[in-house]
């Protein structure tokens, strides 16, 4: 009910504020998300009595259209989550909030403890944007069960004899294949979202554009050699499933899949397999870490922006962040520990926390992210087609790639 005039606690001092309803869009439709979130926001309105936070869960696959739909209609939430692919273009639109100062001067916040990897994407010019609430190195879930039956070793056995390669990845994933059964799934990928191939070409020190995200590098050697890789293990090595195939990991019929460790929900109870959860393998380029992120964060010139910033404040602050970490793996440093994420992962072992967890948000690279990024995605999928099939010329598609994007990464 706005216009109603309600006291306002914090920090022991009260005084009146009108009654603000905020509205939060998320992509979770999760059960126990929603009631933790709920939970969160129950919390704050102890403080801020005045103040509602209502939970829009927005469907994924057309998550950022409809987000940005709202926006251009003078329609939009008070606060949102926005995926790492599209941080640049929220930054450079001017639409976010900073919230620097906010956290910077509330209490017990710890700003300093929130890792700079992890707040890179999310910041500008030193003034912070967008929380990421969530930053979720990929790892390698297994089936250990479906790898022996096919008489390959398991990344463990890899592991302890320091040969975790790609190579030798994709040879365990060539034997399961031809066991008739799914070797290696890249999941999300689906020949379609090439960005998530990042977990395999990060290996070789590969990426898609120079660091100023001015010059497309799919032509140079390292994506060259790495897409030729991937492109031997789905039509040479039967190592990865091809395209038209929607196999699930965790149906238990599959040997490995890339993915993130907030997957792990996903885990049979009934007939359980012999699963593990192993980091990514070590390239040409050595070892290396990659993790996807999302942020969240207030909208600048509304009416309830500076109520909108202490809510992120108090989401993200310490006690909060350990109940997030639950689901979300944090950026705050002293949250990553085995310790703590045990508690809040208890699937997971402590060696598979600190070498999967710990590791890749400590050392990992972000999933790639450009402004106009929508439109730079459209066109790399669209050449990438003529990629997956049998005969098809690396090289020949890379140059395609780079002449396709050419144009929009020079602006």
């Amino acid at each position: 009910m706005a216009g109603l005039t309600i006291p306002l606690a914090w920090n022991g001092v009260v005084w009146a504020q009108d009654a603000v309803d905020l509205r939060m869009t998320i992509w979770s439709s999760n059960e126990a998300h929603l009631a933790m979130f709920n939970d969160i926001a129950a919390g704050f309105k102890e403080t801020h009595p005045g103040v509602n936070v209502a939970f829009e869960s927005l469907p994924f696959a057309s998550y950022t259209t409809t987000l940005t739909t709202q926006i251009a209609g003078g329609n939009p939430p008070d606060l949102a989550w926005i995926l790492e692919s599209d941080a640049p273009d929220f930054l450079k639109s001017g639409t976010l909030a900073p919230l620097t100062a906010t956290l910077s001067a509330t209490e017990g916040y710890d700003l300093a403890d929130v890792t700079e990897t992890a707040t890179a994407l999310w910041a500008s010019e030193g003034e912070l944007f967008a929380y990421p609430f969530s930053t979720s190195p990929l790892g390698i879930f297994v089936n250990n069960d479906v790898i022996q039956a096919a008489g390959a070793k398991t990344p463990a056995e890899l592991i302890a004899a320091g040969e975790w390669t790609w190579d030798n990845a994709f040879a365990t994933a060539s034997a399961v294949g031809n066991s008739g059964k799914a070797g290696l799934v890249l999941r999300d990928f689906n020949y379609q979202t090439w960005r998530n191939l990042a977990a395999v070409w990060d290996g070789w020190g590969a990426s898609p554009w120079s660091e100023d995200g001015k010059t497309c590098t799919f032509t140079e050697a390292p994506m060259v050699d790495a897409m030729t890789a991937i492109h031997n293990a789905i039509f040479v090595q039967n190592a990865i499933p091809g395209p038209g195939e929607d196999i699930d990991f965790f149906a238990g019929e599959t040997g490995m899949t890339t993915t993130q460790i907030s997957r792990a929900s996903l885990l049979p109870k009934e007939n359980p397999f012999d699963w593990d959860l192993v980091p990514l393998p070590a390239g040409p380029a050595g070892t290396y870490a990659v993790f996807g992120q999302a942020g969240v964060g207030a909208f600048a010139n509304r009416p309830n922006t500076d109520v909108a910033v202490e809510f992120i404040a108090y989401m993200t602050n310490p006690e909060n962040s350990q109940k997030l970490a639950q689901f979300f793996p944090p950026a705050r440093a002293s949250l990553l520990n085995a310790d703590t994420l045990a508690t809040t992962n208890p699937l997971l072992s402590a060696e598979q926390i600190e070498t999967v967890v710990v590791q890749g948000i400590s050392t990992g690279n972000v999933l790639p992210s450009h402004t106009n990024y929508a439109q730079i995605q459209q066109l790399i999928r669209a050449e990438l087609d003529s990629l997956w099939q049998a005969d098809a010329d690396v090289a020949t598609v890379m140059q395609s790639v780079c002449d396709s994007i050419s144009p929009l990464l020079a602006r």
